[in-house]
C-alpha cells in the first residue's frame, strides 16, 4: 500500500511567490545584460569608426584633425571616395591577392590535416606516454613567434647550406612557420571535440574490423566539423591579416596584401587616410570567411568545455 504526500497550502504557496519573483526578476536581469553588452559592443567599435570615417576624409582634413569632429558638422564635411580608389589601385590587388590567397590556404589546410591526425590519436588511441605528449603540445601555446623567428631563420639557412634547398624568400617559408604555430591550438580545440563523440561508436567500429584510418576519415572527421571550421576561421584571419612572418620570410618579391598595406602609409607616414581605406578592402575576404562558417564557430569552440 502506498501513500500519496500532499503539500501543505503554506508550502505551495511560498513555493509559487518564490517561481513569480524569479519570473519578473528574469526580464529585468536581461534587460541589463543586453545594455551591457551592447555598451562594450559600441566600444569595440569605435576603433573601426573612427577608421571608416577616416577613409572617406580628405587627407587635409584627416590631417589637421580628429575624426570625431565630423560629428558636429556631418553635411559639412567634404567627403571623399579617392581614397579607396587610390588604394585599390596601389594595393595592386590582381597580384598581391592571389599572393594572399597562395600564402593563407595552404596555411590553413596543413595545420587542420595534421592536428586533426594527432587529436585523433590522443583521443580514441592508447599509447605509452600520451599525456606527457599533450602537456608538451599543450605547453607550447606560450611561446610566442617572434621568440622564435631568429632560430627558423638559421635553420633555413643551415637547410640551404646541407642541402642547396632554398627556402627563405618562397611561399613554403610562410606554410612552415604559420604551420607550426598553429599545430598547439588546433590540437586543443580538436582534442576536445573529440572527445565529446560517442566512444561506443568508435569501438563498434573496431569490433566490426575497421581501422583507425577508415574510423578517422569516415566517422570521426564528418562529425568533427564544427571544429574544423572554427579553426580555420581563426587560422584564416590570423594568416591573412600577417604581416611579420610574410615580411620575413617571403620579403618584398611576392607580397601579400599586408605588405602593399603598410606601404600606402608612404614614407613619412602621410597616407594613412589611404590605409584606413585598404584596410576596408582588405577586409571583405575574411568577413565572408567568417560569416560562411559562423554557424559552426560557436559549436566548435564549446564542445567539450565542461565534459
Amino acid at each position: 500500500m502506498t501513500s500519496t504526500v500532499v503539500p501543505t497550502p503554506a508550502v505551495t504557496t511560498a513555493a509559487e511567490s518564490t517561481r513569480t519573483v524569479a519570473r519578473e526578476s528574469r526580464p529585468k536581469r536581461n534587460v541589463t545584460l543586453t545594455i551591457v553588452l551592447f555598451a562594450f559592443a559600441v566600444l569595440w567599435m569605435i576603433p573601426l569608426i573612427g577608421l571608416l570615417i577616416t577613409s572617406f576624409r580628405s587627407r587635409v582634413d584627416a590631417t589637421s584633425t580628429g575624426w570625431w569632429t565630423v560629428f558636429g558638422d556631418i553635411f559639412g564635411q567634404e567627403w571623399t571616395l579617392q581614397n579607396f580608389e587610390s588604394a585599390f589601385v596601389n594595393l595592386d590587388i590582381g597580384t598581391n591577392f592571389f599572393n594572399s590567397v597562395a600564402v593563407v590556404i595552404p596555411a590553413t589546410i596543413l595545420p587542420i590535416m595534421f592536428a586533426a591526425f594527432a587529436a585523433y590519436a590522443f583521443t580514441f588511441m592508447d599509447f605509452k606516454g600520451k599525456e606527457i605528449y599533450f602537456a608538451v603540445a599543450i605547453g607550447l601555446l606560450v611561446v610566442p613567434l617572434q621568440a622564435a623567428i631568429v632560430p627558423i631563420l638559421q635553420g633555413y639557412v643551415g637547410l640551404q647550406n646541407a642541402l642547396g634547398i632554398q627556402i627563405v624568400g618562397t611561399f613554403p617559408a610562410a606554410w612552415i612557420v604559420h604551420s607550426a604555430f598553429a599545430l598547439p591550438l588546433a590540437i586543443f580545440i580538436l582534442r576536445n571535440y573529440m572527445a565529446t563523440l560517442p566512444v561506443a561508436l568508435i569501438e563498434a567500429a573496431l569490433v566490426d574490423g575497421a581501422s583507425h584510418f577508415v574510423i578517422f576519415w569516415r566517422l570521426v572527421v564528418p562529425m568533427s566539423v564544427p571544429a574544423l571550421a572554427s579553426f580555420a576561421i581563426f587560422q584564416f584571419i590570423w594568416v591573412w591579416n600577417d604581416y611579420l612572418v610574410a615580411f620575413i620570410f617571403i620579403g618584398n618579391r611576392d607580397p601579400v596584401l599586408t605588405q602593399a598595406l603598410y606601404n600606402l602609409l608612404g614614407q613619412y607616414g602621410q597616407g594613412w587616410q589611404g590605409v584606413a581605406a585598404g584596410s576596408f578592402i582588405t577586409i571583405l575576404v575574411p568577413l565572408i570567411v567568417f560569416f560562411a562558417l559562423q554557424r559552426y564557430f560557436v559549436r566548435g569552440l564549446t564542445a567539450g568545455a565542461v565534459k
